[in-house]
């Protein structure tokens, strides 16, 4: 159906309120308490979380531009009538995956923040989009920084991964 929209703030002074009701930092006790809420148990996880989350005011706001994803919604996505209810949901999310995609492959770099507590509707206050549009996160683009030490990810054997004809 792809009803979807997208709002691309680079307004240096809209930009600074949109992100204003995100957290510039966290503490570590905060961050114990996130990993533990999350139930994120697998140490490399752990890591990632712990790496990324305190960067992410600063990520969004240096970041050119600010895309922000909207997604008409049609039913309660928490709560589904069936499965099939959630086909826009899913579908924003690949057409998120080609922005990041296409983005890289021209030399930017990307981030995203899926919007916790009340930052949709605060962003919504900002941006004055319809009340039955979904945002489902923020995502920053821009030139990545030089010299960023990448975050350790899970090493995957992808021969373990895949399956032929049967599981």
């Amino acid at each position: 159906m792809r009803d979807w929209h997208y709002i691309v703030v680079s307004d240096k002074s809209t930009v600074a309120r949109l992100l204003d009701i995100i957290p510039k930092g966290i503490s570590d006790e905060d961050m114990d308490a996130l990993i533990k809420e999350w139930n994120l148990t697998d140490s490399l996880q752990q890591e990632c979380y712990r790496n990324a989350v305190p960067k992410q005011y600063r990520m969004l706001f240096d970041a050119s531009a600010i895309i922000i994803p909207l997604l008409k919604q049609k039913t309660d996505i928490f709560h589904p009538d069936n499965i099939s209810h959630l086909n826009g949901f899913a579908s924003i999310w690949c057409s998120i995956e080609n922005i990041f995609l296409a983005a890289t492959a021209e030399g930017y770099g990307c981030n995203l923040r899926v919007p916790l507590g009340n930052e949709a509707e605060y962003a919504r206050d900002v941006l004055g989009f319809p009340s039955d549009y979904f945002m489902p996160c923020f995502i920053g683009i821009g030139r990545p920084e030089k010299d960023i030490k990448p975050v350790k990810q899970k090493d995957i054997d992808i021969k373990e991964r895949i399956h032929w004809d049967k599981f």
